[in-house]
């Protein structure tokens, strides 16, 4: 899966990343250079160094590894939900 927003997978991404993979029993593992985490870890997520464009590798065991690995993918697909607060946030004006 590919990392899209443009901070990459930093603490906000991570900790989406890994309450989302907590709420499954399956063990979740995400892979980049090399490097294998524990994908319900923030801190193991966030030390990946994943930037804007980085392909992830993610692993599910278990028995609801499908259904962990389709809301994983939809967490990527939706940015993390940061994209909709970028956008947001650029929208946003203030003036005096």
């Amino acid at each position: 899966m590919t990392v899209t927003n443009p901070e990459g997978l930093h603490l906000r991404p991570a900790n989406a990343l890994a309450s989302l993979a907590k709420d499954f029993n399956s063990t979740i593992q995400v892979s980049h250079r090399g490097e294998t985490v524990d994908g319900k870890s923030i801190m193991s997520l966030a030390t990946l160094g994943a930037g804007q464009g980085v392909r992830l590798t993610i692993l599910a065991t278990g028995d609801d590894a499908d259904d962990a690995l389709d809301a994983i993918e939809a967490l990527f697909a939706a940015g993390f939900g940061l994209n909709e607060e970028s956008a947001q946030d650029t929208n946003h004006t203030t003036g005096r």
